[in-house]
């Protein structure tokens, strides 16, 4: 995992760059209620509000027992019943083997933490015939370019798994691909996290100038319906995934300041990033090979001849 400490032109600390852009999207009940409508393909979630939803990452966050500062954890209403349902949604950039297992751990911990308070309210309930347990539903966002191959049932991580299938534990995980949607798809979705989503495609701050022929329509839409505060939310977030692109402090000052002033279709027009890492990187290597070139050139020696003048030297 990139584990980087960077801090945004806006204040925005980060020491996971690239999980804490996630942290900041499905920490958000606007964001979060929008990826599960439009990204999950679960009928239940079709019209679900951001009022529906509750982050309480903090609280599981001592259970987990690792530094896993970039996890979200969403409890959520269903209808008018209160159905209690809890999202554990993991943010990935790389294929995670192991993913199924530490799925497995977390709903653990959930569900151990729903029976204490549970118990704390009604106590023997949990060893009561009527008590039942919540669904947990396991979404890995996955940002990697390659296809995501870790396999999604945790069974299939167990040997003799086709013996003692009926006794291992069985549940499969969703996986969302953000390579699965193409810049058309994401601006057919015509919302705030689409924007995010666009932008965090980009594998190069070059690439940022293809998002110039996005629709007028697209910019006016979240220009005129997006609230202040989701503004400033998508400024930090995407500050954050500039910075994972090693743009200048200043360029995505320059961007996140024509988001939150509501001038989106400038940020795309007015953006001349150049990747600073790589700046550097080409400048030394072209020193070295000019270094190099020197070296071979006959008649040239690094030892200085007694008598003989040196560049530096005065006459």
């Amino acid at each position: 995992m990139e584990t980087n400490n960077t801090t945004t032109s806006n204040g925005v600390h980060n020491t996971h760059t690239k999980d804490n852009a996630a942290k900041i999207v499905f920490g958000d009940p606007v964001l979060c209620a929008q990826f599960l409508k439009g990204y999950t393909d679960i009928p239940l979630f079709k019209e679900i509000k951001p009022e529906d939803i509750e982050n309480v990452s903090s609280h599981f966050l001592p259970l987990f027992q690792e530094s896993r500062d970039s996890d979200t954890v969403n409890k959520i209403w269903i209808g008018n019943s209160e159905i209690y349902l809890i999202a554990l949604i993991e943010h990935q950039s790389e294929n995670d083997f192991d993913m199924s297992f530490r799925i497995l751990r977390y709903i653990v911990f959930i569900w151990t933490d729903y029976a204490a308070q549970q118990e704390k309210l009604h106590k023997g309930t949990t060893k009561s015939k009527d008590f039942l347990y919540p669904p947990i539903l396991p979404i890995v966002y996955y940002e990697g370019s390659s296809t995501w191959s870790a396999p999604l049932n945790f069974k299939n991580r167990v040997f003799l798994s086709d013996v003692f299938g009926d006794y291992i534990p069985s549940f499969n995980y969703l996986v969302v691909p953000l390579n699965k949607y193409s810049k058309q798809d994401l601006i057919e979705k015509n919302d705030e996290l689409s924007l995010i989503f666009l932008i965090n495609q980009l594998q190069s701050s070059s690439e940022f100038h293809a998002l110039k022929d996005i629709p007028k329509k697209y910019t006016e839409h979240l220009t005129e319906d997006t609230p202040d505060y989701l503004l400033k939310i998508i400024g930090k977030v995407i500050a954050v995934l500039l910075h994972k692109l090693n743009v200048p402090d200043e360029e995505v000052y320059e961007v996140t300041d024509q988001i939150t002033r509501r001038k989106f279709s400038m940020m795309f027009d007015n953006f001349q990033a150049y990747d600073v890492q790589e700046t550097r990187r080409v400048s030394r290597e072209e020193g070295r090979l000019r270094d190099e070139s020197k070296a071979n050139v006959p008649g040239e020696s690094k030892v200085n001849v007694p008598g003989e003048l040196k560049a530096n030297d005065s006459i």
